[in-house]
Order: structure tokens, then C-alpha cells, then sequence
């Protein structure tokens, strides 16, 4: 039985295969056949196959969005409107089958927009600073020779006494803009006798001692001219460092700190706030974050805050006059304001450009597998090193989210001869000293570094900024393509990123429809967007 039992399996396969032969030899020809129904997308890609791909018709002009497909292109003079679909470049980043695509923003102009919308009549003079301010700034600056937009509305709310909000795009001069009015201001104020402790009149509040040295290099040589010391006290020194720093002779007139130099010394007493004449908080969305806002609580509460100008005029019962500076405030700033002074007290700076796309800048955006971005870097690298070594060129700056890959990139760029410097937080204060001050010198064309280096550092020499870690914020975006084309840079400003994780295109498609609907930024607006006030 075990023998016979296939023939008959094979003899039952074939009946049940041959009878819709038989069933459809014996059908008349008017009966009708089986129908296949064939979906309709197999249908489409079908035809796609056998149908000649259609030309892409490419407008003539200039462009504002190119991308590798050209039907994915828009012109400079289209702008999409704001309810309008948007055919995005990075729609299908997501997938992994998208790397190696890539798309730009074009530069829309060639200056900055700080410097647009000046007439050549626009002079510091008219803005109410006095002979003696105006030397010393043409001595200290000779290359600064018009107010920027935002120094023309700063400047003279400042003289008046006003507290100031200024939320100005980065590279737009917000530095000038407020100390030149403040140092004029203690010009005309009496020293009062000193305590037995240093008592400045005026302190500069910054979260970095990158950025602490970088305002105290350009507030020395003004404060020279007028005779008027200038002080940094950096973090990550001992309190010997810091006495050190405080017991120098004569005592400064400014102060620019860092919170936790400045808390530690006003813990121990070596220092004394009551003589402030302004108060100054520069980069102020990150000095009022959670990790800086409990040390600025206590040094605001060590300070005496005028309600208003008024206050002022008294020279001999000092009161501070309040800045706050930012190229970015996000939502919900507006609450950490109220705990430093009234919405009302304050007049507020913007710019037009506030939280948008720098129009200068062109800004490339690459889809790439984690183990392509070294490649792709090594190769910028090079080729940079052959256009520098050919003729005049900028500096590089390669952004990464961590210490750790920093210091891991800068050993593959040795392995490749490669000379750079580094810059990260977990560096001893010893080893960070000096180095971006030498990367702006120029003793190495390209820097490795986190998002320290990222936040109002002056970088007029930066041509190329490399995002190899795309930054995990719009926010952080913002400040690191602000290292280039800055006002009086000397080179055009280009910014590539490296895009590899999912999180990173959601936050380029964010970037890519706000260029191409011409808007700020997603999630940045808020009430600092508010019109300047009418003044009298």
C-alpha cells in the first residue's frame, strides 16, 4: 500500500489541473471568461516602466532651495504661502534608501541684514555718544565705522536709562551696542569711596569663560581709552585664582564674570554688588536655563535693580540698569523674564531676522549613514586645506554634540595629518585657556569643538561651519550657523550638516519649510517679538 499510495496522489493532482482546461474547452464562445483584477498600483508603476520620463522644465533665476532632484528646486522669487503644501527635499529622509541625498539653501544677499537699510549718512555721533566714546571706539575699532540696525536702536534707549530687552540675530553687534553706551554712562558718575572689599559699577554676566575673555578683550582697549578698568573673572579656577583676580590694583570699574566665579566669590565676600550702575546678561536665554538660573537668582538678588529711570539720576544711591542680550528667546522665556524685572519696565530690541534662516549664509544639508560622516569630513577637510593653500581663506569649525566625540574625531584627523585644535567642556581650565583666542589668531585653520564654541563667540574669520552631530535643537542650529557671516566678516559664510538620525530630519524639515515659506523657525516665537516701543 505504502507503493502505491503516490501514483494515486499524482493521478488526483492531474485531475484537479486539467479540469478548468476541460471546463473552458467546452464553454461556447459567448459564455464570458474569469476576470483578473490587477491593483491599481501595480498598474501605475507598470506604465511609469514603459513610459519616457518627462523633462523637468527649470525655471530660469537664481534659486532658493536646490536640491539633487531638480523637480524639488524653488526659485528665489517664489514664496510659498503659509497654508500651502510644500514639496520638501528631506520628505522621505527618513528612510534609509534616501542617503546620499542632499539639498542647499542658497544665499537670497551678499551683506548681512544688520548692515541693510543703512544710509550712508548713519553715524555713531548720531546716536547720542560723546566725542571722547567716539575716539576711544575709533582706536580700539578702526574697522567699525557705521552702527548696525541694532546699535541704532539700542544705543539711545540705553543713554536715556532704559532696561533693555535686545534680541538681535548673532553677528549683528549686540556686544558694542550695549557697552558703549553703559561705559559712557559711568563717565559721568562719581567713584564713590571704596569698601574694603571691590565694588564695581558695572558687570557683564556671561555663561562661558570663552566668551568672558572675548568681551573682555574688546571692553579693555575702550576702557583704556577712557580710563576705566576692565576685569574678567573665569570659572573652573580655585579660590586662590579668583582672589587673585580681585585683589589686582586699581579695582575694575567692569566686571565681566561667569555665574559660578561670580557666586563663589560673593559666598566668600570678596566682592561687593551694591555700586552696580548696569547689570548686563549677555547670551541672557542661557543664563536664565535651568543649569545657570539658580546662581543668577542669587547674584540679581545681590544687586539693586532700578524700577525705572528714575532711579537713576541719583549718583551717590547707585541703582542697576538692566540688559538682557540674545540672539535666541524660545517659548517660554517670557516667565523667566518676570522673575528678573516687569514686562513693563522693559523696552524691547528685535530685529527682522530674529529666529530666521540667515539669508547670507548658504547652508548645504547631506543624508548619511554614521559610518559615511568621517569619510565625508576627512574629504571637506582636504579639499579646504588645497583651496587655503592656494589663496585666501577662511577657518573651519566642526560642531559635535559630546566630548567624547571630539576627542575621538580629532585622533582619526591626526591619523590623517590633519592639524586642528580642540575645544570641549571636560578640558581642564588649564588646557581650554587661550585656545579658541588662538584658533581666532589663526595658529590652526580648523577647530574641533561642542556648543561652547557655538554662543557669541566672535568668529569673522570662520568660513566653513561642519555640523558632523546635527544639534538637538533649532536653537542650537541658530547659534552654531551664526559663526559665519557675521558683521565684518571677510569671507562668505557656507554651513554643511551631516543628517543621520530620524530626530535630525524632523528638525531639517523644520529648517527646510521655514526657508521656503521665508518664516522664522518653529517653536522660537515669543513675546520678545514685540514692536519697539514709541519713546520719548
Amino acid at each position: 500500500m505504502a507503493v502505491a499510495r503516490p501514483p494515486r496522489l499524482l493521478s488526483l493532482a492531474a485531475r484537479f489541473l486539467l479540469a478548468p482546461r476541460r471546463d473552458l474547452a467546452v464553454r461556447g464562445p459567448d459564455e464570458p471568461l474569469p476576470v483578473v483584477r490587477i491593483p491599481r498600483a501595480l498598474l501605475r508603476r507598470q506604465e511609469q516602466r514603459q513610459s519616457p520620463p518627462r523633462p523637468v522644465l527649470v525655471r530660469p533665476g537664481p534659486l532658493l532651495i536646490s536640491a539633487r532632484r531638480p523637480e524639488l528646486n524653488q526659485p528665489a522669487r517664489l514664496t510659498l504661502g503659509r497654508w500651502e503644501r510644500a514639496p520638501l527635499a528631506s520628505r522621505g529622509w527618513k528612510n534609509r534608501r534616501a542617503r546620499q541625498d542632499h539639498f542647499s539653501i542658497e544665499r537670497a544677499q551678499q551683506e548681512a541684514p544688520a548692515l541693510r537699510n543703512l544710509s550712508s549718512e548713519d553715524s555713531f555721533a548720531h546716536l547720542g555718544l560723546e566725542p571722547r566714546v567716539l575716539r576711544a571706539l575709533q582706536e580700539a575699532a578702526p574697522e567699525v565705522v557705521r552702527p548696525t540696525t541694532v546699535q541704532s536702536s539700542t544705543i539711545p534707549s540705553l543713554l536715556r536709562g532704559r532696561h533693555i530687552l535686545c534680541a538681535a540675530e548673532t553677528g549683528s553687534g549686540k556686544t558694542l551696542s550695549y557697552l558703549l553706551p553703559l561705559l559712557q554712562l559711568l563717565l559721568g558718575r562719581p567713584r564713590l569711596d571704596s569698601h574694603r572689599i571691590p565694588a564695581p559699577r558695572g558687570l557683564v554676566l556671561v555663561p562661558s569663560r570663552e566668551l568672558a575673555e572675548q568681551v573682555q578683550a574688546v571692553a579693555q582697549p575702550l576702557g583704556s581709552s577712557l580710563d576705566l578698568q576692565v576685569r574678567e573673572l573665569g570659572g573652573g579656577h580655585g579660590m586662590s585664582r579668583i582672589k587673585l583676580q580681585l585683589s589686582k590694583q586699581p579695582p575694575a570699574d567692569v566686571l565681566v564674570a561667569t555665574p559660578g566665579a561670580l557666586w563663589k566669590a560673593l559666598k566668600r565676600q570678596l566682592i561687593s554688588l551694591e555700586q552696580l550702575s548696569f547689570l548686563v546678561l549677555d547670551e541672557a536665554d542661557t543664563l536664565l536655563d535651568e543649569s545657570f538660573l539658580e546662581l543668577v537668582d542669587c547674584i540679581l538678588e545681590k544687586s539693586h535693580i532700578a524700577e525705572g529711570p528714575a532711579d537713576l539720576k541719583d549718583p551717590f544711591n547707585p541703582k542697576a540698569q538692566l540688559v538682557l542680550v540674545g540672539a535666541t528667546f524660545p517659548e517660554g522665556v517670557s516667565q523667566l523674564l518676570s522673575k528678573v524685572a516687569s514686562p513693563d519696565s522693559l523696552t524691547t530690541v528685535t530685529s527682522s531676522k530674529l529666529h530666521c534662516i540667515m539669508p547670507h549664509v548658504r547652508q548645504t544639508f547631506m543624508r548619511l549613514k554614521g559610518a559615511e560622516k568621517v569619510t565625508e569630513l576627512v574629504q571637506i577637510l582636504k579639499q579646504h586645506d588645497r583651496a587655503y593653500r592656494t589663496g585666501p581663506s577662511g577657518t573651519v569649525l566642526v560642531f559635535c554634540n559630546s566630548s567624547s566625540t571630539v576627542n575621538w574625531l580629532g585622533y582619526i584627523l591626526d591619523d590623517h595629518k590633519i592639524q586642528h585644535l580642540r575645544l570641549q567642556g571636560q578640558m581642564p581650565a588649564s588646557m581650554r585657556a587661550g585656545i579658541f583666542q588662538r584658533f581666532q589668531k589663526g595658529s590652526r585653520d580648523i577647530l574641533l569643538c561642542t556648543d561652547i564654541a557655538s554662543r557669541g563667540l566672535d568668529s569673522t574669520h570662520v568660513e566653513l561651519v561642519v555640523n558632523y552631530d546635527f544639534p538637538l535643537t533649532l536653537q542650537d542650529y541658530i547659534h552654531r550657523a551664526g559663526r559665519v557671516g557675521r558683521v565684518g566678516s571677510e569671507v562668505p559664510g557656507t554651513v554643511i550638516s551631516f543628517v543621520t538620525h530620524p530626530w535630525d530630519v524632523s528638525l531639517v524639515q523644520k529648517i527646510e519649510l521655514a526657508a521656503r515659506r521665508r518664516r522664522s523657525l518653529p517653536g522660537l516665537g515669543s513675546s520678545v517679538r514685540e514692536p519697539l516701543p514709541q519713546q520719548t
